[in-house]
């Protein structure tokens, strides 16, 4: 279970103050992988950052009772001078985990041959969100966090790996995937909700969430 109880974030932009959440409350419960549509701008990364644990509320209290992932993407454990191998031996040992299957999934999954023996520092963008989601995958959580969805790459192969990996996944564990496209959440999200004006608002479907959605964002 992760639950948000009054939380509120904000940020000084130098201009003016950005509310990324208003006393917002929400549970997300195991089994029920929920869908946050958000628009551009609005706190996204930040939302997802918090329930990672990787940014503090300003206000409120946030309640991890589970194994919650780090946010798809996310390099902060990740050293650039070491390479594949070495950062994935050290996640795993971290995790309570055996080096050797994580090192051989990943190496398995990303797909970057020669590059997995190479400093992470020397990646395209692309085989960074390769490795990065392979690593994810590899270490066992109760809630997978995704922002925007599967890594923007051009490898079909491991598109399709991925893809297969990620939906078994959803049917033993909990995916909380944060997006501005209603289209990204159909394939992940059961239940789904909106981030407008620092507000959280929960609905029972997707088809709900975009109403409200659609409303705020063409008006």
């Amino acid at each position: 279970m992760l639950e948000f109880n009054n939380v509120s974030k904000s940020f000084w932009t130098g201009k003016q103050r950005k509310v990324i959440l208003d006393r917002a409350s929400f549970r997300v419960e195991l089994g029920n992988s929920l869908g946050i549509l958000a628009p551009n701008g609005t706190g996204k990364t930040t939302l997802i950052n918090m329930m990672a644990g990787l940014e503090k509320p300003d206000e409120g209290s946030i309640t991890r009772a589970c194994r919650i992932s780090f946010p798809l993407g996310f390099m902060g454990g990740v050293v650039n001078r070491h390479t594949a191998k070495e950062n994935c031996r050290y996640i795993a040992r971290l995790y309570g985990l055996d080096p050797d299957y994580v090192e051989a999934f990943c190496r398995w999954l990303s797909g970057i041959e020669e590059y997995f023996d190479m400093p992470v520092g020397t990646y395209s963008q692309g085989m960074r969100a390769r490795f990065t989601f392979a690593l994810m995958l590899s270490l066992d959580f109760d809630i997978y966090l995704i922002d925007e969805g599967m890594p923007r790459t051009t490898d079909a192969e491991f598109n399709r790996k991925a893809g297969e990996i990620l939906k078994e996944r959803l049917e033993t564990t909990t995916v909380i995937i944060v997006s501005h496209q209603a289209d990204t959440l159909e394939k992940f999200a059961r239940s789904a909700a909106v981030l407008m004006d620092g507000h959280i608002h929960m609905f029972d479907t997707l088809e709900e969430a975009k109403v409200l959605y659609d409303y705020e964002t063409q008006s």
